[in-house]
């Protein structure tokens, strides 16, 4: 074995998780910490369990709407995983945008759901 022969193992192990991660659902493993229901068929959410998002200051209602759809899956995807992150899939929805003009803004809330199980 030459002085780097080391290398090859350890890089195909390394290339075998890579590869084998995106496989996996993502999930942080906390979202056990809330109860969980079955809804609509094919999809597990929170039982009472809500998250938030919020915008301001953005050009029109539909910047700041997407904006507090933003800020609501990026926490929820740091929280519990991009597997509960997603809005269209979220229950039990609350959406208040007001503004004027080029300043607008949106509170959101709603229960976190993924796909199956």
């Amino acid at each position: 074995m030459n002085r780097f022969g080391w290398m090859k193992p350890a890089l195909v192990a390394a290339a075998v998780c890579a590869f084998a991660a995106p496989a996996l659902a993502d999930e942080t493993g906390v979202a056990a910490i809330h109860a969980q229901q079955r809804e609509s068929g094919k999809r597990t959410c929170f039982v009472d369990h809500y998250h938030y998002g919020s915008s301001s200051g953005k050009s029109s209602k539909k910047a700041a709407l997407a904006s507090a759809i933003q800020s609501w899956s990026d926490f929820t995807d740091f929280e519990y995983g991009s597997d509960w992150a997603r809005w269209s899939l979220a229950s039990s929805k609350s959406v208040s945008c007001s503004g004027s003009g080029s300043s607008w803004g949106c509170d959101l809330n709603a229960r976190p759901c993924r796909k199956g199980r």
